[in-house]
Parts: structure tokens; sequence; C-alpha cells
């Protein structure tokens, strides 16, 4: 085998949470979409496209070792939305969950003399380094713009921006 039993566990706990990310940001934009945050809709669906491919990712690395993936359920994500300001935090402790686990794969990698493992993962070390300081970013608009609806919906506007400028 290519990489060992632990490493290959930790890789699919990682395709679950891409996966489940994938899940929760689609919601997230359902609810953006008839909240009436047009932008936020469009930043969550794309981001969620963003998950999958992460998952995807994951999943081509282990078939080129030959690997076959078992491919997870995901949970429902939560139904409970409140805020727009609500579902970025969540958004951003998801991500800080994601590096977490990366980390935890490369030291893993690390400690075995994986490599291969190592050397892959890089991608998603920069990927979170972008993706925790879009968050934070986010998160920052709110105290610095506000909460009021005139605030929101310039936030909703910044998302929309956002999202196409990744999209570049």
């Amino acid at each position: 085998m290519k990489v060992s039993n632990e490493i290959l566990q930790l890789l699919h706990e990682q395709i679950a949470m891409e996966a489940n990310a994938s899940s929760y940001y689609l919601s997230v934009a359902s609810w953006c979409k008839v909240t009436g945050y047009e932008g936020a809709a469009c930043f969550f669906r794309a981001h969620s496209a963003e998950e999958r491919e992460h998952m995807l990712k994951i999943i081509q690395y282990l078939n080129e070792l030959k690997i076959h993936v078992k491919i997870p359920s995901i949970e429902e994500p939560p139904q409970n939305m409140e805020s727009l300001e609500q579902v970025c935090k969540i958004a951003l402790d998801n991500e800080q969950n994601v590096t977490k686990s990366i980390n935890k794969i490369i030291d893993t990698a690390q400690k075995e003399n994986d490599h291969r493992t190592n050397v892959f993962l890089e991608w998603f070390v920069n990927e979170q380094i972008e993706e925790e300081d879009l968050f934070e970013t986010i998160m920052q608009k709110f105290d610095v713009i506000g909460r009021d609806n005139l605030a929101l919906h310039e936030i909703d506007k910044i998302l929309d921006k956002l999202k196409n400028k990744k999209d570049a």
C-alpha cells in the first residue's frame, strides 16, 4: 500500500469533511436566496462547488494510488440560519476546522515519511490560508460596515464581488 492505514483513514475523513462543507454552503446559498441576499447566494453556491472540487481532488489522488475510495454519506446541514453574519461565522469556524484536519494529515505524513502525501497536501495548505483569510475579511465587514439593513445590503454586494474575484 502506498499510504498507511492511518493516513488513508484521515484522507477519508477529509473527503467527508469537504463533502459536508459543500452541502452546508449549498444550504446557506438556498437560505440566502430566499432571504434576499442574491450576492451571498451566488458566493455560497460557488463556494459549495469549490468544496466539492476539493473532495474530488483527494479522491483522484487516492485513485491514482490505485486505492478505491469510500464515498461518505453527508450529514444534513443545519437549517436554523438566523443571519448572514451567523452563516459567515459558521463558515469561518468550518474553514478553521478544515485547516486543523489538513495539518493533522500533514503531521502524520511527515511522521511516517510519506513525502508523496505531504507534497500533495501543500496545495490544500495554501488553499486554507486563502479560505481563512477570506472569511476573516468577511467577518470584519460586519464590524466595519455594521449590521443594519443598509450594511447587510452592502455586505451582500461585497460577497457577490468576492465570488466574481475568486472565479477570475
